[in-house]
C-alpha cells in the first residue's frame, strides 16, 4: 500500500511538474532562417549559383586545360569529344540540381551507352548512364555512387528524356594531420525519387583498388566527357 501511495504521489508531483513549465521555454528565438524564394517551373531557388542556365553560356566553366569547348545549344550543353569540364569556383558542402539526357540514339551496351558522370568536389562521382533496360554492375549504373553504393532503385527514363538529379553533399572534413574526421556524405535523388540515403562515402572515386581519403578543401564540381553526346542543362547549386 505504502508503495502504491508513494507512485500516486510521484506521478502527481511530476504531472505538476510538467504542467508548471512555461511553453515558452522550448521556443528557440536564437537564429532567425534566412529567407528564400522557392523556384518555380523549373527555375532555381533565389540563392542559387546558376551555373548554367538558359544562355549558350560557358562562362562558368573551364576545361583541365583551358577554355571549356562542349557543344552549347539553346538551354543545353553536350559533351563532345572535347574532354571534361570544371566550375571555375569552387565547393563544399551543397546542393545541386542537374539534369542531363543521354543520347535517343541507342548505342553500345553496359557502360558504353551514355556514360558520363557528375564528379562533386573533383573526387565523388554520381554515375550518369543510360541505364533504361541496359545491364551493367550495379555500383555502376545511372545514380550509383561509382563503385562504391547501388542506387536503391532503378528510376531511368528512356533514352533521350530529360532527367534529374537533386544532390546533397556534405565534405569531408580532415584533422591536422590529414586524417578523416567525418568522411563525406551523400543524398541523391532521381527523378524525384530517393536512390541515395545519406551514404557515407569509402574515399574519392577510384576506376580500380580500394578509396583511400587524401586531405582537400573546396574544390570544383566537374563534369565527365566519357566518349558520349550526354547534355546536360539547369545546373545550379548552393552553398551549404
Amino acid at each position: 500500500m505504502k508503495k502504491l501511495l508513494l507512485f500516486v504521489l510521484t506521478g502527481c508531483l511530476f504531472s505538476a511538474f510538467v504542467c508548471a513549465q512555461d511553453p515558452k521555454d522550448t521556443e528557440d528565438w536564437s537564429k532567425k532562417p534566412a529567407i528564400v524564394t522557392p523556384g518555380c517551373k523549373h527555375t532555381p531557388p533565389s540563392d542559387a549559383i546558376i551555373l548554367f542556365g538558359k544562355a549558350k553560356d560557358l562562362s562558368n566553366w573551364a576545361s583541365r586545360s583551358g577554355e571549356a569547348k562542349w557543344k552549347t545549344g539553346y538551354k543545353k550543353m553536350t559533351v563532345n569529344g572535347t574532354g571534361d569540364i570544371l566550375t571555375k569556383e569552387k565547393f563544399g558542402d551543397c546542393q545541386l540540381h542537374v539534369e542531363f539526357r543521354t543520347p535517343s540514339k541507342v548505342a553500345g551496351d553496359g557502360q558504353g551507352r551514355g556514360n558520363s558522370g557528375i564528379y562533386i568536389q573533383t573526387h565523388y562521382e554520381v554515375q550518369v548512364l543510360d541505364s533504361y533496360i541496359n545491364e551493367t554492375y550495379y555500383n555502376g549504373q545511372a545514380g550509383a555512387i561509382y563503385k562504391q553504393s547501388p542506387p536503391l532503385v532503378n528510376t531511368s527514363l528512356k533514352p533521350g528524356k530529360w532527367q534529374v538529379y537533386d544532390i546533397v553533399f556534405h565534405s569531408p572534413k580532415f584533422a591536422a594531420d590529414g586524417s578523416v574526421t567525418h568522411p563525406a556524405t551523400v543524398t541523391v535523388f532521381h527523378n524525384g525519387v530517393l536512390i541515395q540515403d545519406h551514404y557515407v562515402l569509402k574515399g574519392p572515386t577510384t576506376y580500380a583498388g580500394v578509396p583511400k581519403y587524401s586531405q582537400h578543401g573546396d574544390m570544383p564540381l566537374l563534369l565527365q566527357d566519357h566518349g558520349n553526346p550526354v547534355s546536360y542543362r539547369n545546373v545550379w547549386i548552393r552553398k551549404l
